[in-house]
């Protein structure tokens, strides 16, 4: 059997006649940069997060470094991050000129709020929150560190599309949150996009004028800017999945659900902690498994796709070590990284396969013990 770690032809297999009819639309139209498929993206996206202002830009990196940038961040300012999260995080922080500040994490993989508050300074300006694998941080603590110490807070929330924390959304905690629509999230383009939602309307405007090379009105240029717009075919794409997102996140559930079941047994692995599973949209389903890479070959020979997610933590990369004794500052990031493996977790998979994949790993650690 085949189980591949995502399957996208079968996700838009499932939609296929609207995806075509959407699409010629756009090109009937010429709608290819801004116009009306972005406008109602826009529009549909922040009314279903319950927020005044969504703007759509080139990637989920643009929109981490823009909303940063656009939110005061500038040289010399420095902010933190927790050190498990994609690398795409410290670059949009080094593109405005501050210093990333890395955080251990917690036992959810999530910026730990101990940590944050320790790694505070007279120059941190801003913290960059990341729901790690779909399950939300520990929000109601890190707001309140954001609030006690006046710092902006930007939700990095790639990975959980929807999400909530005690019944409240991702994405609608801080100052701004970022989005990327990377073809293999919970929602996904057929290319590069994300997006910035933000309540604050002065936030808003100078973030569409940045995106737009600064200007509303055509060659009327009010602040140095740049070209990031989602194109019209990405915003029509999203538009349309939109209506399915909430249907997928709870088939995500459902075979979350059953991994937790199934591999309660296996001792040779630890299974992902979660807070409450209706919350969490498990845009990844991570276990730490000993003898991690000789179970991903063995999984691989079977047939069965994998990740890993991520080899190493940011302060372990060598461009972006901060120096010092990086195990001993960071032992739950680094410690993860050798034994985190991300199982195949899809919308269209079945359970045949959820369950092939169950058996294949039981079967690797009874050969090895």
């Amino acid at each position: 059997m085949k189980v591949p770690f995502n399957d996208l032809y079968a996700l838009h297999a499932g939609i296929k006649d609207e995806l075509n009819d959407t699409l010629s639309k756009v090109i009937e139209t010429n709608a290819f940069i801004e116009g009306r498929f972005l406008e109602a993206f826009e529009r549909n996206f922040a009314a279903k997060l319950g927020v005044r202002h969504c703007i759509g830009v080139g990637s989920g990196t643009a929109a981490i470094w823009i909303a940063l940038k656009m939110a005061g961040v500038k040289d010399a300012d420095e902010v933190i991050l927790p050190a498990n999260t994609y690398v795409a995080c410290v670059e949009a922080i080094k593109m405005t000129g501050a210093k990333p500040v890395y955080a251990d994490n917690d036992a959810y993989f999530n910026l730990d709020p101990v940590e944050l508050e320790m790694k505070i300074s007279s120059k941190t300006k801003a913290v960059l929150p990341v729901h790690m694998y779909g399950q939300p941080a520990q929000m109601d603590e890190i707001s309140k560190i954001c609030h006690s110490h006046d710092l902006i807070m930007i939700e990095d929330c790639a990975q959980s599309h929807f999400s909530k924390f005690k019944g409240q959304y991702t994405g609608t905690f801080g100052n701004a949150a970022t989005f990327s629509f990377y073809p293999g999230k919970n929602i996904g383009a057929m290319g590069d996009a994300g997006c910035i939602v933000t309540n604050d309307d002065t936030l808003a405007r100078k973030i569409r004028l940045f995106r737009n090379h600064g200007f509303e009105q055509k060659n009327v240029y009010e602040i140095e800017g740049f070209n990031s717009r989602m194109d019209g075919i990405q915003a029509a794409i999203l538009n349309l999945k939109l209506k399915y997102v909430d249907r997928w996140n709870e088939k995500r559930r459902t075979l979350a659900k059953m991994y937790l079941d199934l591999l309660s047994s296996c001792t040779s692995i630890s299974l992902p902690e979660v807070r409450d599973l209706e919350s969490h949209v498990f845009h990844l389903f991570v276990i730490k498994a000993e003898y991690r890479d000789e179970l991903r070959n063995f999984l691989t020979a079977k047939g069965i796709g994998t990740g890993i997610h991520y080899v190493q933590s940011l302060p372990e990369i060598a461009l972006y070590n901060p120096g010092g004794d990086v195990k001993k500052e960071f032992p739950n990031s680094v410690k993860n990284s050798a034994y985190l493996l991300s199982l195949p977790i899809y919308p269209d998979m079945t359970a045949a396969q959820l369950n092939y994949v169950v058996s294949s790993i039981v079967d690797f650690y009874k050969e090895r013990n």
